[in-house]
């Protein structure tokens, strides 16, 4: 058998048996800490990279056919990847704070699995120091199949997630939806591709291409981010297309639709003093440029109206500031691997100016912004808030404005189990008609249809009580269950009829979290049920679907 086709193979079993807990690689005692290491001024020596496998053959319990099989066949993450993303080198001062951040920043790529940094020899006032990684495994058919709010949709395809351990990512999907009588109707394809680190010091390039059920998109992005807080300066370029049709209501009542053809491109630079006292500001302009054009398809439903053509050309300075604070911490909202709260204060406000002068059909303010803080309570509890908004102000008045917050608690309880809830709040305003705010299945809800409602407003609070087992089926399983509530609504003014009312659920669920394999997702198996049921809403939805998160 050929290693691709083994791979594709064994990638199978990989993305449907979600990961095991390995042991902490803990540092050696007759050695002092990292934090005592810096209080005596030490300096970095030698970096030794440490690339493991997926499975580690030197445990019995891992050293059997099928995982020495798939090491075999698995291309491990080269050393000089691992070592780009680091940002001490040999002869810097150790720095408590960097090794962290640079453990945080390596653990933040799905090609991982496992991250782990110490030091392994002192001698004069110089530390060696490993860098242990293990990986996941990277390559995997994006088989997936899911059904909410009693529709059905899938689709196949293959995705590499560390082409030859390079970092790099691609992935080639085919989508459809089925039908209640069985049949299937294609709704498009997609391809990405992205490399974090194509080039020299940090540079980044990815390309999207994608088709779907009357229209198409692609994107292309080439920058060089702020990829650390005392990165000093970053730079980029972006540009998308998209054509795809919208829906909207007509005055009798019937659903119109239109076409929109879209450009958008973005070019910007940024400069930053880096890391001062625990905070970071760092300052960004660049030049925005956005070109809509509407129309109407044949054979369809026309709709009455159509949104104006529009062009916009618009220079924008962005400021954004971060709290160095951040927490780890494990069973939150992965299964058995290490994630991290962000408790500092951040934000990122970005204000542009659309000009004739420079080709705009109009003259057009363009805002956006998010801000967000964590909390440490007592109890082993935490606190996060965050929220954002987003519009254009134009010829007097708001278009296509859009606010949100959210609230998230954790309490970490005795047994492990940890109590989640969640408030969220959003609001919209389209000029052309359109709701984007919808509830129901996938987008909240549970024991309700998929948008089931929409408008543009919308409040959900979800509480959870989430249990994180220790049982490792095969030493690959990661399991874990959640007993939850819903209760929400999304209505316009004036309002929408009957299913305008608020909504409530309660329900149980299963979690299998798929941490050895690269898509890190978590397959949610779901019954709710509705404590209140209009005509023709069934008693208890079942959903099964895979989520990035518990």
């Amino acid at each position: 058998m050929s290693r691709p086709l083994a791979g594709c193979v064994l990638a199978l079993a990989c993305v449907a048996a979600p990961a095991w807990s390995q042991a902490p690689l803990e540092a050696d005692p007759a050695l002092p800490s990292f934090a005592e290491l810096e209080a005596a001024g030490a300096v970095i020596g030698e970096i030794r990279i440490d690339n493991q496998n997926v499975f580690d053959e030197r445990d019995p319990r891992e050293n059997n056919a099928l995982y020495r099989l798939v090491n075999w066949m698995h291309v491990r993450t080269r050393p000089e990847v691992i070592r780009r993303q680091l940002l001490f080198a040999s002869g810097d001062r150790v720095s408590v704070r960097v090794i962290d951040e640079s453990e945080r920043l390596l653990r933040g790529n799905v090609y991982l699995y496992d991250v782990r940094i110490r030091p392994v020899e002192v001698h004069d006032g110089i530390v060696d120091v490993e860098v242990r990684t293990r990986d996941s495994w990277s390559l995997a058919p994006s088989a997936s199949l899911s059904r909410a709010g009693g529709t059905n949709s899938g689709g196949i395809g293959l995705r590499d997630y560390n082409v030859l351990g390079s970092g790099m990512r691609i992935s080639l999907a085919s989508k459809a939806n089925v039908g209640s009588t069985g049949g299937v109707s294609h709704t498009g394809t997609d391809f990405q591709q992205s490399y974090p680190n194509a080039f020299a010091d940090r540079v980044a390039v990815g390309y999207t291409r994608a088709t779907f059920a009357g229209g198409s998109s692609q994107g292309f992005v080439l920058s060089r981010p702020f990829y650390a807080l005392d990165a000093r300066w970053a730079a980029g370029v972006s540009l998308s297309r998209d054509n795809r049709p919208f829906s909207i209501v007509n005055s009798d009542g019937s659903t119109g639709q239109y076409r929109r053809k879209q450009e958008k491109d973005e070019a910007f630079g940024g400069w930053s003093r880096g890391l001062v006292n625990g905070w970071v500001q760092r300052y960004s302009v660049g030049l925005d440029y956005e070109r809509d054009r509407y129309g109407l398809d044949d054979g369809v439903v026309p709709a009455e109206r159509l949104p104006a053509d529009r062009k916009l050309v618009a220079p924008f300075v962005r400021y954004e500031v971060v709290e160095d604070n951040f927490r780890k911490v494990t069973n939150v909202d992965q299964i058995g691997r290490p994630e991290y709260f962000t408790l500092g204060f951040f934000s990122s406000l970005q204000y542009g100016r659309a000009l004739p002068a420079l080709g705009s059909s109009e003259y057009a303010s363009l805002y956006s912004g998010t801000l967000g803080k964590g909390f440490r309570l007592p109890g082993d509890a935490t606190l996060l808030a965050s929220g954002s908004f987003s519009g254009e102000y134009a010829n007097g008045r708001g278009d296509q404005q859009l606010t949100g917050g959210l609230l998230r608690f954790y309490h970490r309880q005795q047994g492990g189990s940890v109590l989640y809830s969640a408030l969220s709040a959003d609001h919209a305003r389209y000029v052309d008609g359109t709701l984007p705010l919808t509830l129901g299945g996938d987008t909240g809800m549970r024991g309700y249809p998929s948008s089931y409602q929409s408008g543009n407003q919308r409040v959900l609070f979800t509480a959870e009580e989430r249990f994180y087992t220790d049982w490792y089926p095969f030493r690959l399983f990661r399991l874990g269950s959640a007993i939850f509530f819903d209760h929400g609504r999304a209505w316009s003014e004036p309002l929408s009829p009957p299913n305008s009312r608020w909504l409530s659920d309660v329900g149980f669920g299963l979690r299998i979290q798929s941490a050895r394999s690269a898509t890190g997702t978590t397959l949610h198996v779901d019954f709710a049920f509705p404590v209140h049921r209009d005509t023709g809403i069934k008693s208890y939805q079942f959903s099964f679907m895979s989520k990035t998160g518990f």
